[in-house]
């Protein structure tokens, strides 16, 4: 899962059961829908089941350039990494590194076909996973894409071949730290046939999310560079050291792909430092879709309220902001733009630091603090005056539409407002100097505390102010505290909060989301999170095959998470695209690889 402006999750495959509607598509320049709703002429419906992945379709032409936005400058380039695993990362990234499954607009994954021909489960007992490499993948230096980079891939994200870095190792320079080994923990064997071309992977246990594996999201990265830079031996990676495998980790970190191997329809030609990205068609490339766009170039503006201006002067062609009711408005009204509000795997929460010590001791603190929480009033002062439609969220790994969701949430009053109820619970739990200045029950002094938001960013801003204004009237005292555009990744991973909000982006495999997420020490648990009880129940998930089953105890660890009450679930957090008309192929995909996830298609109309 990545934390937009804020970073990504490996997602699910229970995305089979999702009948979420999407947004439509409208012309701008004198109003247009919002959600669902066709309400202007020449508008495309986006909002039929099925027409997800087809919205703003079209033949292209060659030429032209098509610049993009970026919300937050990209700080590090390995989006396997915990601290690299961020939405503008991902989306840098996906024109020019292959992934096997790709999350869609529908929130299905479909096979990338220029990668491999097939990926075939052709064994339960053990699980055994078979990849067909098409026999024309290749590195654009001319290196084939072969089981190598697929054992690579495994041994540096499974947890074990390339240990961590050590507590004490503040610069975390001596080892792995993959955002989520999840899947690759449960692997026995990577193994290579036929010349390199077939990969067969046998499971030590079962994964119920093995379409996650080698993709959704995160690439492959080259292996032979690695072991060349690391003094390997070229092809066997099953056999490099934990040292040469952090050195190959550490170099994608630091470098931008201008300087190694790629394999995409673009290639990366230029990267300027907190300002863009500039990409070219790779004449090496050996998919059937080829680039028709003369330039694509990814353009950093972390002031989302600067993107529609950039819009209209044409100094962009797409946005993907966060909306904000005043940034909607504008967009609407400049002329031969098409945009879609929609509803995605993208939900907004708060959530707390559990080494702060009061906060990880007591949870009737935490219980009280999220039920004085007004979500309605956020709402209400927030996303809702631009969709109505928004409800508060009740789940922890699901949200509506999808099979599996369940409102875990409303009925215990967490983000009621219940002043009442939230004092009870202090009382109760022997506090003293409830709603006017708080006490532990020894004495202690309960914050200040500080709520963290991304800067630059409005609604984010409203919510710590509406967090604040709740607090105060069980007499917490809350500073707000803002994050530079590039930092959360930082601030989250050093625990550098007391309260955040921010939004996960998900991909369509809840499973591992889960135990990236929820269970102890998992590579997105930042707050410190642990409840044994929660561990075994999403471990049984993630083994379970049976999409059913496996929600089921999703749900039961999520209700142990809830009394928990160590993330309060706001909303399903609405998503905004906006592009010049005379573009096709661009459309609003809600998942963790946002709209970038296919710009080999985009381009100039024709």
């Amino acid at each position: 899962m990545r934390a937009r402006s804020s970073t990504l999750t490996r997602g699910l495959t229970l995305a089979a059961g999702l009948t979420l509607a999407l947004a439509a598509c409208s012309s701008g320049g004198g109003g247009g829908g919002s959600g669902s709703k066709d309400t202007s002429a020449g508008l495309t419906s986006c909002s039929t089941q099925g027409k997800a992945n087809t919205c703003n379709s079209g033949t292209t032409k060659a030429g032209g350039t098509f610049t993009y936005v970026l919300e937050k400058n990209i700080q590090q380039w390995n989006v396997q990494d915990t601290n690299g695993n961020t939405f503008e990362n991902a989306e840098a990234l996906e024109a020019v590194l292959p992934q096997v499954f790709v999350p869609q607009p529908d929130f299905s994954v479909s096979l990338n076909t220029d990668l491999v021909t097939s990926a075939t489960q052709t064994s339960a007992g053990p699980q055994t996973l078979v990849y067909k490499i098409n026999p024309k993948a290749a590195w654009n230096d001319g290196t084939p894409i072969s089981a190598d980079d697929f054992i690579y891939y495994w041994r540096t994200n499974n947890g074990k071949d390339c240990p961590p870095p050590p507590a004490s190792d503040s610069t975390q320079t001596k080892g792995c730290l993959p955002q989520s080994t999840a899947g690759y923990d449960r692997i026995k064997s990577v193994t290579g046939s036929d010349g390199g071309k077939t990969v067969t992977v046998v499971m030590n246990k079962p994964y119920s999310d093995w379409k996650s594996l080698f993709g959704g999201g995160y690439p492959l990265y080259p292996a032979h560079v690695a072991e060349k830079l690391s003094g390997a031996t070229a092809g066997d990676a099953a056999h490099m050291t934990g040292a040469q495998m952090t050195q190959g980790w550490q170099y994608f970190q630091k470098t931008p792909p201008t300087k190694y191997a790629t394999s995409g329809p673009y290639k990366m030609q230029e990267w300027v430092d907190n300002d863009h990205a500039t990409y070219v068609p790779d004449p090496t490339w050996y998919g059937t879709k080829k680039a028709t766009l003369q330039r694509l170039i990814f353009k950093v503006i972390t002031d989302a309220t600067q993107e529609p201006t950039a819009l209209r002067n044409n100094e962009v062609q797409g946005i993907y902001p966060q909306p904000e009711v005043d940034l909607v408005n504008q967009v609407k009204d400049i002329p031969g733009v098409t945009y879609s509000i929609g509803n995605g795997l993208t939900w907004e929460h708060f959530d707390l630091n559990l080494h702060n010590p009061a906060l990880g001791k007591y949870t009737a603190l935490r219980q009280a603090m999220f039920t004085a929480i007004s979500i309605k009033d956020i709402v209400a002062k927030t996303v809702g005056q631009f969709d109505p439609s928004v409800k508060q969220l009740g789940n922890h790994n699901f949200v509506p539409g999808q099979q599996g969701y369940q409102d875990l949430v409303t009925a215990t009053g967490q983000g009621s407002g219940d002043l009442a109820k939230a004092k009870k619970y202090l009382t109760d739990a022997k506090f003293t100097g409830v709603g006017t200045a708080l006490k532990t029950p020894d004495g202690k002094a309960v914050g200040p505390f500080n709520c963290r938001y991304t800067t630059g960013n409005q609604i984010r801003q409203s919510e710590c102010q509406i967090l604040q204004s709740d607090l105060a009237n069980l007499g917490i005292k809350i500073t707000i505290k803002p994050i530079g555009a590039a930092d959360l990744g930082t601030v989250l991973a050093g625990h550098q909060y007391d309260i955040i909000v921010f939004a996960w982006v998900a991909a369509p495999f809840p499973t591992s989301g889960a135990q990236q997420n929820w269970t102890t020490g998992g590579g997105g648990n930042y707050g410190g999170y642990s409840n044994k009880k929660v561990d075994a129940l999403v471990a049984q998930s993630v083994g379970e095959t049976d999409a059913a089953k496996a929600a089921d105890l999703l749900n039961q660890a999520d209700k142990l998470m809830v009394d928990d009450a160590y993330v309060l679930p706001l909303y399903q957090k609405p998503t905004f695209l906006a592009v010049q008309s005379r573009f096709v192929n661009m459309r609003n995909n809600s998942t963790n690889v946002g709209p970038a996830y296919n710009t080999g298609e985009w381009g100039l109309k024709k």
